[in-house]
């Protein structure tokens, strides 16, 4: 089959994509991203899957699985494998409101990454009106909580990926366009300082800063920075009143290394930093950790097959390992044959220019339906 002949038209995304990036969906509001799971389930069953929505725990919004009919339902298959929670808190739109210029379109999470997970349905969805049947059984996962770590739903991605022979994940595509064939190790960590409280005018030196404290660990967290491992304080929360001196401060760490033994190491030393001095108590708290996903033989030959599909699309696909964890860090490390990163082109996740190209929608959708047509 010609993927030309699929019938996909920007035109028609970018309408059936509107709604998603208009709605709304950071990962700590559990409603919001419900809601998003609503808009997704309708274009799921409208393509033709049958549906199970498997509730949230721990806080977070729950997850939807999506089935389609095929001769060996059932049996291994593919997998894909995406989230629908951004980072962007409900109110973004006022600030990065849903627009097209030229040829980019922005919108909170457009890029990251409801755009893929939109493309991936309507390559199903194109498929089945064309009357073709993938060679093997499809299934689709979304879940709510990556851009947190997927503390809630990563045995539920594991255990689906388990049943199935191959994993596609529509993250975002590389700067250069690339596909993803391996990622670095990613760990989180708590910080928390606890201090003394004193009235900050009268008795001054009566109390312990809890920020004070934490604001020279924040200098030396950030100093044992290496290029084989990297750590970086992206959450700082102190304090209540300006006339107190803080007995709380709590802040977030990220670590990243592109060896898992770096990152081991890594953790060693973050956990060493727990300590009782000067009269402030600082407790470190390793939380999640995504494992080191190293290419295999079978994940190359994917992307193998994958840079052939987007030469008979007319680009060239790339591929390396990336920083910046995904879910497919999990598939990945458990040697699932796993290609990520193979939705849109873009820039700016993450932050108020968040943006695609609108020239990669059929590209990037003629990419998966090419993918579904040939995985064997």
């Amino acid at each position: 089959m010609v993927l030309a002949e699929l019938g996909f038209d920007e035109g028609q995304i970018l309408a059936g994509l509107k709604p998603w990036v208009e709605c709304e969906s950071p990962t700590y509001d559990a409603d919001a991203v419900d809601r998003m799971m609503d808009l997704a389930t309708y274009e799921l069953v409208a393509a033709g899957a049958t549906i199970e929505r498997i509730p949230g725990r721990m806080g977070f919004g729950g997850s939807v699985r999506a089935t389609f009919p095929h001769k060996s339902a059932g049996e291994p298959g593919i997998l894909i494998s995406g989230h629908l929670d951004t980072v962007h808190p409900v109110g973004t739109l006022d600030v990065l409101p849903w627009r097209i210029d030229g040829n980019k379109c922005y919108g909170p999470g457009v890029m990251d990454m409801k755009a893929g997970n939109y493309l991936a349905i309507d390559a199903i969805r194109k498929l089945a009106l064309v009357g073709h049947e993938t060679p093997l059984p499809v299934t689709v996962l979304f879940t709510p909580d990556e851009e947190v770590g997927t503390p809630s739903t990563r045995e539920l991605i594991e255990m689906e990926a388990r049943k199935n022979k191959y994993v596609l994940v529509p993250e975002p595509a590389s700067a250069d366009g690339g596909a993803v064939t391996g990622r670095y190790a990613i760990a989180r960590f708590h910080l928390k300082a606890k201090g003394k409280p004193s009235h900050a005018s009268w008795a001054l030196e009566d109390g312990r800063s809890a920020i004070a404290a934490m604001a020279l660990k924040i200098l030396q967290i950030e100093a044992l920075t290496t290029p084989d491992c990297t750590f970086s304080v992206g959450v700082v929360k102190g304090g209540q009143w300006v006339n107190c001196v803080s007995s709380l401060c709590e802040a977030e760490v990220l670590s990243m290394a592109k060896r898992q033994a770096d990152l081991d190491d890594g953790v060693e030393r973050m956990l060493a930093l727990s300590e009782e001095e000067g009269g402030v108590v600082f407790e470190v708290t390793q939380s999640v950790t995504r494992p080191v996903w190293e290419p295999s033989s079978e994940t190359l030959a994917m992307y193998a097959l994958a840079r052939d599909v987007a030469s008979e699309i007319g680009f060239d696909l790339t591929h390396g390992s990336a920083g910046g964890g995904s879910d497919g860090n999990f598939t990945g490390a458990m040697g699932i044959p796993t290609l990520d990163s193979i939705g849109v082109r873009g820039r700016g996740l993450h932050t108020l220019d968040e943006h695609i190209f609108i020239d990669s929608l059929v590209e990037r959708a003629q990419l998966m339906a090419g993918m579904l047509m040939r995985l064997t």
